[in-house]
């Protein structure tokens, strides 16, 4: 079973940086889709990037240019770095392990959340 373990969080003024972590404990990681999803209050949980084997990592087009996700792999760790934060990036931020299938992720493990909140 995978266990997922977020962290780096926390609240930031517009134009700061965060790295959130992810740590994995899966013996399956360096086969398996890895990326971040993240929900504000009242909306849909929305992908924010994904990395996948074998193909460069996916973004969500409002983050190109500012995040970055990569992953360590003998620490068995996901990131997400977060440059020029906005406000609208304010969200509980999710860690997401799952299988590629084809070119697609299939995602099942989630981790509990971190928030984070980026105030003008």
């Amino acid at each position: 079973q995978v266990q997922l373990g977020e962290s780096g969080g926390g609240s930031v003024q517009a134009g700061g940086s965060l790295r959130l972590s992810c740590g994995v404990s899966a013996n399956t990681y360096i086969t398996s889709c890895m990326g971040w999803f993240r929900q504000a209050p009242g909306t849909e949980r929305e992908e924010v990037a994904n990395i996948r084997p074998g193909y460069s990592p996916n973004y969500l087009d409002s983050v190109k240019g500012r995040f970055t996700i990569s992953k360590d792999n003998a620490k068995k760790t996901l990131y997400l770095q977060m440059n020029s934060l906005k406000p609208e990036d304010t969200a509980m931020y999710y860690c997401v392990v799952g299988d590629l299938r084809g070119s697609d992720c299939v995602w099942g493990a989630w981790g509990q959340g971190t928030q984070v909140t980026v105030s003008s």
